[in-house]
């Protein structure tokens, strides 16, 4: 496995650095201080299986960061590694397309689990997050939507939640389905318009009922409750 770490603090990158490379013997682990390194890295290999930002860089805004990556490097990882433990700063990270957020003040086997739940096809949540709320800036504890687990659970694929559920029961016609599938496989609107050979306005309109479905808000959230539903596999999504 190949990770990138960036992060502009010399001593936390090296921490960093020296807990990755515990997780196995065969791991590289290739360290960035800047947002600037970062592009300069990516644009000479594009082998990495998964990248470590911290939000807080010397020389951009680690949010901009992180969409630029999901936007030029969308089948490659980024989980958030950062010193804020603010519950809007974890929602705003995973709604803009992180796979996890980890705050630095956690355990180094915490850091590892997270890695390890990443790779494996799953979406790490902090303790401080509240799932089911997206806006940046101060959440209030509210009850999590049907489908997503409580915060501070690890969410994987197959898990079941308290309430149950299945998707048989959200009721969704066969071509929201088809859309939900390819949603969840990462695909723009534009992109499954395009598979689907129906307009990017009627995928909007799938999409949104989906969401609806879903007791959501967005398309990571839309993730979370899939892969939480007890009878989740490619064939149930057909």
């Amino acid at each position: 496995m190949k990770v990138l770490l960036i992060d502009d603090h010399p001593l936390i990158l090296s921490a960093m650095q020296s807990v990755i490379l515990q997780i196995d013997h065969g791991i590289e682990a290739v360290t960035v201080e800047s947002a600037a390194e970062c592009r300069a890295v990516l644009a000479k290999r594009c082998d990495f299986d998964l990248i470590l930002l911290d939000l807080q860089l010397g020389d951009a805004d680690g949010f901009e960061l992180l969409a630029e990556l999901r936007r030029e490097h969308p089948a490659l990882p980024v989980m958030v590694v950062s010193a804020s433990e603010r519950p809007g700063d974890a929602l705003r990270a995973i709604d803009a397309g992180a796979m996890g957020f980890v705050p630095k003040r956690s355990s180094n086997e915490l850091l590892q689990d997270a890695v390890h739940l990443v790779m494996s096809g799953g979406i790490y949540m902090p303790e401080l997050v509240p799932t089911d709320r997206v806006e940046p800036g101060p959440v209030p504890p509210l009850a999590a939507p049907a489908g997503v687990a409580a915060a501070g659970q690890a969410l994987r694929p197959g898990a079941r939640t308290r309430t149950g559920g299945s998707l048989a029961d959200l009721g969704l016609t066969p071509r929201q389905r088809q859309v939900m599938q390819l949603l969840l496989h990462g695909k723009s609107n534009k992109l499954i318009a395009r598979d689907l050979g129906i307009s990017v306005e009627t995928v909007k309109d799938h999409v949104a009922a989906v969401l609806r479905s879903l007791g959501v808000t967005s398309r990571t959230q839309a993730v979370l409750a899939v892969g939480l539903m007890s009878d989740l596999s490619e064939g149930s999504l057909s």
